[in-house]
């Protein structure tokens, strides 16, 4: 099974995984020509994908849906809130319902030889949700857009051998940031965004001895920076009662605009 960010942040999020016989798309916020050109550096074609599973509505992750659906006509899955979300963005023009597939959190759903499982997270969008991928007892959990967590998140998301996760924002660097008051306690909020420290106390419940690798995503472009997020996460696992060390799991942070590097496992 592999993994791989095509684009990650507020701008635009895109996530492949994979296997040999399958081949899926979690959201894609960016434009079609930018999908086309990310899934083409993989090896792979646009009318290989099998399906696009959508996290939940907001424009980035969901803005190339349109473009692709009418040219690929590629399955889109979601949950019922989502894709009713989804049908009210004029943006994203006309797209032919029979494309759509619903799916419930806590309902497993099989495409080929993968296996998905949606869960619920605590984002202000119609029915959000998050993903764990599993295939021949190999699991990824693909999880950003949460203002905060709780016991059924680290239910779901234990056992992993890959976690991509969102580390949003540096605290102190969105309150002293250009962002007006409103948009500030939105993102702080429990419907918000994890900050870096609140990804690395997340992720330190999460880890296990067959982690083979920890993937950062959905930074702000304006409230955070790749060496912040790397060093808060890594300093919340060192200082966790877990037995972890931030140097015992590789953590990478996946790019914003740019295809980041491929993890097999």
């Amino acid at each position: 099974m592999r993994l791989c960010s095509i684009a990650s942040g507020s701008s635009g999020n895109c996530v492949y995984v994979g296997s040999d016989a399958t081949h899926l798309l979690i959201d894609v916020g960016i434009s079609g020509k930018r999908t086309e050109e990310g899934v083409a550096s993989l090896g792979l074609k646009l009318s290989e994908i099998d399906g696009i599973f959508i996290t939940h509505e907001h424009a980035d992750h969901i803005s190339g849906l349109g473009v692709l659906s009418r040219k690929y006509g590629i399955p889109i899955y979601g949950t019922a809130g989502t894709i009713r979300a989804i049908q009210n963005t004029s943006s994203l023009g006309k797209i032919d319902e029979s494309l759509f597939h619903c799916i419930q959190a806590d309902e497993k759903i099989r495409i080929k030889d993968m296996t998905l499982y949606p869960m619920r997270t605590s984002h202000d969008a119609a029915e959000p949700v998050a993903y764990r991928v599993s295939h021949d007892r190999k699991k990824i959990g693909i999880i950003t857009d949460l203002g905060c967590y709780n016991d059924y998140t680290v239910a779901c998301l234990q056992d992993l051998d890959v976690l991509y996760l969102e580390a949003n924002h540096d605290i102190n660097m969105l309150q002293v940031g250009p962002y007006p008051y409103y948009l500030k306690q939105r993102i702080l909020g429990e419907r918000g965004h994890l900050s870096n420290e609140a990804s690395g106390k997340l992720l330190s419940q999460l880890l296990n001895d067959h982690m083979q690798a920890v993937v950062l995503g959905h930074l702000s472009k304006e409230n955070n920076l790749p060496e912040l997020a790397y060093e808060a996460v890594r300093m919340e696992i060192t200082m966790s009662d877990t037995g972890y060390k931030g140097d015992d799991f590789p953590i990478y942070v996946a790019k914003r605009s740019e295809v980041s590097q491929m993890i097999a496992i």
